[in-house]
């Protein structure tokens, strides 16, 4: 009998999940073609010179056991003096199992670091903690008069709620008060959406940071004055993503993960194709029979038994050979996409610094939310913090400046050089650098990265309705199901799917559930929206 094939289209968290599961767990080869070079997606590392660069920022963490066991499958955590090193966080420590010879990154590169997280948010060129806490420092620096205006407008909101919500905007103003909300969130979260949150679906908060509230950040400072958690292992299952002190990572980025999965893949017998772009999907029915996809060798047919698309959604649509009803195209047309521009800079020094009892030293941010309306700039990373091997010299600061747009517009067009002046002159502008201390510079331009909740996503339920009739087409992952879900709420839904197929089931309601469930979902903080750009 001929070996059954899943064709996999995109070589992201959710391709590449689904291949591995396939691989491993069925007899089902698995045929994954990527229209790039390079495994991961977004997810990806980029190395230039020697310095490597995650593009968006990746922090492994989950709430779910099963992507963080998959995760230390792969790659086991490193070693943490004992064989139940102790992971700490919120002032509490909680053994995690790790392997007897738990790998040393000083002399291994497949190893999962456990790194701080600290996050900060830049407003009046001053730092704020984030997410935002009322102590000492944030009344000094917002001043009792701004923080009374908070407190009234908060306190409104919640006597005098929005009712019947329908925005971000609304959804926001109902949970912290219309002051904080344009103090905090409002100049960030355009940023990344190049929209007014009043045109944004109040969708995009209850999947993003649904349970978002006040409250949780107040319990979580009080909580850590007291020594209490009530969770302490690294899964961190009753934390909230934004409260997470501690997460994994990859020693030499996110794509070492994914190019380690690919490479076992192949190992166990499944293709992976680099360089065809799918732009047809041939059906017969309700089946999916094959794709064809081209490339620099030509172009190809790939027949199949199952299909998973991590595709964006439009180019799907445009792909199929029978074409959809007008409705089900309009709302495919009218799918917006934000896409990202980062800047990476390798500086000698910043003008910022943590104050420490052994003298200045490099902040300790992972990343840094520009809140100030002023520039363009949306998040700043500090790769050194992210793991100390992804920059070749640690005497140097390697920086990557996040710059939110859409393909062709004004920030997408501009030429490297004019992208590196902008980015280096916002930065001076300001106070965290001096533009003459920068060493070197490179641009990564990444198209259809965020799905957006405006346009035609009101009605993305026609999609659904329409593209799960057909029975062995699975949509996986951020772009395929048009949902801005994280890394490990991709991996999920690929995982379920290959449930789905050993146990026969058809119906695919459980992968649409992902990231919906309350008990799962993981962006309920108290300064949400500064986690909409992972």
């Amino acid at each position: 009998m001929d070996q059954q094939r899943a064709i996999i289209i995109g070589a992201g968290p959710a391709g590449l999940t689904a291949a591995y599961e396939l691989v491993t767990r069925t007899g089902i080869k698995p045929i994954v073609i990527e229209k790039s070079d390079a495994m991961g997606g977004i997810a990806r590392t980029v190395n230039y010179r020697g310095n490597r660069i995650d593009i968006g920022g990746h922090r492994f963490f989950s709430k779910s056991d099963r992507v963080i066991d998959w995760w230390l499958n792969i790659m086991p955590a490193q070693a943490g003096g004992n064989p139940h090193q102790a992971i700490a966080y919120h002032g509490m420590h909680r053994a995690v199992a790790a392997r007897a010879a738990a790998p040393d990154p000083e002399r291994e590169d497949l190893v999962m670091l456990v790194r701080p997280r600290k996050s900060r948010i830049y407003y009046l060129r001053r730092f704020f903690d984030y997410p935002v806490t009322l102590s000492r420092d944030t009344i000094a620096k917002l001043g009792a008069w701004r923080l009374l205006r908070i407190a009234l407008s908060y306190f409104r909101s919640v006597l005098l709620p929005i009712r019947d919500e329908r925005t971000l905007e609304e959804f926001f103003i109902n949970r912290f008060g219309r002051e904080l909300y344009k103090t905090f969130f409002q100049s960030y979260t355009e940023k990344v959406w190049g929209v007014a949150c009043s045109s944004i679906n109040s969708d995009w908060g209850r999947q993003r940071i649904k349970g978002l509230s006040i409250w949780r950040t107040i319990r979580h400072a009080i909580g850590k004055l007291i020594g209490f958690n009530g969770s302490g292992e690294v899964r961190q299952k009753n934390t909230e993503t934004s409260l997470i002190e501690q997460f994994l990572y990859p020693k030499l980025g996110p794509g070492q993960m994914w190019e380690e999965v690919a490479r076992r893949i192949k190992e166990k017998g499944g293709e992976i194709l680099t360089g065809y772009t799918v732009d047809r999907v041939n059906s017969n029915g309700k089946r999916v029979i094959s794709v064809e996809a081209s490339g620099d060798k030509g172009r190809r047919v790939f027949e199949g038994d199952y299909f998973f698309s991590t595709a964006p959604i439009q180019e799907l649509m445009r792909s199929l050979d029978a074409t959809p009803p007008a409705n089900v195209l309009e709302v495919s047309e009218g799918l917006v996409y934000r896409d990202f521009v980062t800047v990476g800079l390798l500086v000698r020094t910043l003008k910022i610094h943590d104050e420490t009892p052994d003298g200045k030293k490099l902040i300790s941010d992972n990343w840094i939310y520009i809140q100030e309306p002023d520039v363009l700039l949306g998040r700043l990373q500090l790769f050194n913090n992210w793991s100390p091997y992804l920059v070749q010299d640690p005497g140097t600061v390697w920086l990557g400046l996040e710059y939110f747009c859409d393909e062709g517009d004004g920030i997408w067009s501009l030429a490297d050089g004019e992208m590196v002046a902008l980015a280096k002159e916002e930065l001076s502008r300001i106070g965290i650098i001096e533009e003459t201390e920068v060493l070197d510079a490179t641009v990564i331009r990444m198209e259809k990265t965020y799905p957006a909740y405006f346009g035609t996503y009101d009605r993305f339920q026609e999609i659904r309705e329409y593209i799960d009739r057909y029975e062995n087409l699975f949509l996986v992952g951020r772009n395929g199901m048009h949902r801005y879900n994280n890394q490990d709420h991709s991996m999920l839904t690929a995982m379920m799917a290959v449930d789905n197929i050993i146990a026969g089931v058809t119906d695919k309601s459980n992968l649409w559930s992902v990231n919906t469930e309350e008990d799962y979902l993981e962006e309920k903080n108290g300064s949400g929206s500064q986690s909409s750009a992972n």
